[in-house]
């Protein structure tokens, strides 16, 4: 029997039945601050898109938001959309699941590429100039 999903001993279930504000009681300090002071215009609209995406998730249609808002946090309702998360270049696709509750989206698509180093190409370097060409 697979173990149930639980956020500070609520269950799903409870949590997507809990007000706004009784969910922000829920979440640490800094991400209470950032709700209680109000949703950005674009975290608004992001939050609406979300609603409208999961009706038409409902009807079977599948909506995939585009998005920038990489501080907004995730909330119970968001559960099982798919948000195209900007990283600076591209948009990234976030599936959102239940172990992402409480989170912000921007930590789950990273800004940075990893560095990659290969060979220096000719100029790269004054020792470059004695690397043999294949």
């Amino acid at each position: 029997m697979p173990k149930q999903f639980t956020y500070r001993g609520h269950t799903l279930e409870q949590l997507q039945s809990l007000s706004m504000d009784e969910f922000i009681l829920l979440l640490p300090s800094r991400h209470r601050r950032s709700l209680q002071r109000g949703l950005t215009t674009e975290q608004r609209v992001l939050l609406e898109n979300v609603r409208g995406a999961k009706a038409a998730v409902d009807k079977g249609q599948n909506v995939i938001i585009k998005t920038h808002a990489r501080d907004m946090v995730i909330l119970p309702e968001m559960i099982g959309v798919t948000i195209l998360l900007h990283n600076g270049k591209e948009f990234n696709p976030v599936e959102i699941t239940p172990s992402m509750i409480g989170h912000y989206l921007g930590e789950y698509v990273i800004t940075n590429k990893p560095v990659k180093h290969g060979q220096p190409g000719i100029g790269a370097s004054r020792s470059s100039m004695y690397v043999p060409l294949k």
